[in-house]
């Protein structure tokens, strides 16, 4: 049977109001969490942006739900070496509930570090050789690595849960969803694409979990929430490469400016019928996804929960 749990916003939520949300998402009936891990937000309005692995360790205390960051770039900002010794760590908070969520990443985050931001192809060799390392760390042994694009010296993590925290790794086209499905030991993404998940499926990841996320706005009606969707999350609506190669938030703002509420909203289920918020998740079930992660755009948090555990998930179960 397919779980359904809570996408939480960093990008629009400060670090004690996402532990609220997240407990919040435990009584409302939600079988697990998402967590994004940004340096930036994508606009200044959205106006956030903690360290999550800080808020992962309160989470952790808060609730008994799975938490899988939704997702981490091991490449550039952070050392593999350093996600390894957190996601340990958080494995071990958590008592093994916690799942790595990895990706390729964006400038938006990476770029503080480096003002070199590799192409899609290269990245994708990053992140191959990073999993190498973070497993390679998790067996408890000493390690030294000299590859191609990192070098590790006589490096040991002492604190390790019993069994290895599971990779899951994001991807949106063909490269990366054929490397996850050999590397990976799930895969996640955004979008109801059963194309993606038959190629994850037939690339190795046959028998292994699928996730999905999706962005929804409940409100007192459907007007109000399109609006809150155009002012949050307008970047929904830009299409191809930008948003991994943009550097700041206000080049995404300039690049918002085209876009209208419509394009914004249109893959968002928008007001208060449960119908339409049903109907929505039930394509990522149809397209053969395992779990599926719905995050509320905008401040009417406690409603959303109220109306999800009264009115979506009964529906769906």
């Amino acid at each position: 049977m397919a779980k359904f749990g809570y996408f939480l916003s960093s990008e629009e939520h400060g670090p004690k109001e996402l532990v609220r949300q997240a407990k919040l998402a435990e009584q409302a009936g939600f079988e697990g969490l998402w967590i994004s891990d940004h340096f930036h937000p994508w606009l200044d309005e959205q106006g956030q942006s903690p360290f999550v692995w800080s808020v992962i360790g309160a989470i952790a205390e808060a609730t008994s739900l799975p938490i899988t960051t939704a997702v981490t770039c091991p490449l550039v900002r952070i050392h593999p070496v350093i996600i390894a010794q957190a996601a340990a760590t958080s494995a071990v908070l958590t008592d093994g509930r916690f799942r790595l969520g990895v990706g390729t990443g964006e400038a938006l985050n990476e770029h503080i570090v480096d003002s070199r931001w590799p192409p899609a192809e290269e990245r994708l060799e990053m992140l191959e050789e990073a999993i190498e390392i973070m497993r390679e760390l998790w067996s408890g042994k000493l390690v030294t690595h000299r590859g191609e694009h990192y070098d590790v010296d006589t490096a040991r993590i002492y604190t390790l849960p019993d069994e290895p925290p599971p990779i899951y790794m994001s991807g949106f086209g063909d490269k990366s969803v054929e490397l996850a499905g050999r590397v990976a030991d799930g895969y996640m993404t955004t979008g109801p694409s059963a194309e993606m998940v038959g190629k994850f499926r037939t690339s190795g990841g046959s028998g292994k979990p699928v996730q999905g996320g999706l962005k929804v706005c409940y409100a007192a009606d459907e007007a109000t929430a399109r609006k809150t969707v155009h002012r949050l999350w307008p970047t929904q609506g830009i299409q191809g490469e930008a948003a991994q190669l943009l550097p700041l938030p206000r080049h995404f703002e300039q690049l918002a400016q085209m876009v209208t509420e419509e394009e914004a909203s249109k893959g968002s289920p928008c007001g208060p019928d449960p119908e339409v918020h049903v109907q929505a998740i039930k394509q990522y079930l149809d397209a053969g996804f395992d779990e599926v992660y719905i995050s509320q755009i905008g401040e009417e948090q406690d409603a959303f929960f109220d109306f999800y555990a009264e009115q979506v998930l009964p529906r769906l179960r």
